[in-house]
C-alpha cells in the first residue's frame, strides 16, 4: 500500500510517521508513505500555491492547477495499469471517517491524499480531481494534515502484517475496559482502586462474559 500525501507542509509528519506501528510497518515495507510539497508543482516563480477568492472574502484558497499537477504526476507513474489508486481530499464537507471507510480504503494499492489549508480550496479540486472527500470530524482544523495522519493509521491497521496479531483490532476482540498490575493502586492513604476480582479469577468463560457485558 502507498500513502501518497500532498501539503505544503511535508515535513509536519516526519515524527509521528517515525515512530512505532507505522515505523515498522514501512521498515518491513508492507507501507510506503511520502509526503510531497505542492509548491513542488508550481509554475509561479515565487511558489506560490494559493490566491484570493473570487467573490471576495478573508482568507486565500488553495489553487487548482498545481494540485492538478501533482496528482497527475503520481499517477504517471503507477507501473501497473491494474492498481486500484484513490484520491482524497479532506472536507469538512466530506463523509465522515469511520472503520468501515477505513477497511474499504485498504483493499487499495494507492491513495493520493489532498491536505488543504487556509481558507480551503478551489472546489475544482473537489469536483474533478478526487474521488472522495473524507472529514474527521464535526470541527474545525488548520488544515488535512492531521486527518491525513489519521486516516493513514487506521487504513494501515487493515493491512495485513501491520498489526502484531490480527485480534487486536477492535472491530474483532471488541472495545472493554483493561487493567495491569498492580492489584491494588493506592493513590493516597485510605483510597484504593482495585482491579475487578472476575479479571483475576483465572476463569477464561467469566472473563469473556465480563468483557461482552461491557
Amino acid at each position: 500500500m502507498k500513502f501518497d500525501i500532498i501539503t505544503i507542509f511535508p515535513k509536519i509528519f516526519d515524527s509521528y510517521l517515525g515512530e512505532s506501528i507505522i515505523k515498522r510497518a514501512r521498515e518491513n515495507k508492507l507501507i510506503k508513505i511520502t509526503a510531497h510539497n505542492l509548491r513542488d508543482y508550481t509554475t509561479d516563480k515565487h511558489l506560490k500555491v494559493d490566491d484570493k477568492p473570487y467573490g471576495g472574502g478573508p482568507g486565500m484558497v488553495l489553487k487548482v492547477e498545481p494540485i492538478y499537477r501533482a496528482v497527475q504526476s503520481l499517477k504517471s507513474k503507477v507501473k501497473n495499469p491494474k492498481s486500484k489508486v484513490r484520491v482524497i481530499l479532506f472536507s469538512t464537507r466530506g463523509k465522515k471517517l469511520d472503520s468501515k471507510t477505513a477497511k474499504r480504503l485498504s483493499k487499495y494499492d494507492q491513495l493520493i491524499l489532498i491536505c488543504g489549508r487556509y481558507e480551503g480550496v478551489d472546489e475544482r479540486v473537489a469536483k474533478y480531481i478526487a474521488d472522495e472527500e473524507i472529514s474527521i470530524g464535526d470541527y474545525i482544523l488548520s488544515g488535512g494534515e492531521l486527518p491525513a495522519l489519521v486516516l493513514v493509521e487506521a487504513v494501515s491497521r487493515y493491512i495485513p502484517g501491520v498489526l502484531g496479531k490480527y485480534e487486536s483490532l477492535e472491530d474483532i476482540k471488541g472495545s472493554f475496559p483493561s487493567y495491569t498490575r498492580p492489584e491494588v493502586f493506592e493513590p493516597k492513604r485510605g483510597i484504593k482502586w482495585k482491579v475487578p476480582k472476575t479479571l483475576l479469577s483465572g476463569s477464561h468463560k467469566a472473563i469473556n462474559e465480563w468483557r461482552r457485558e461491557r
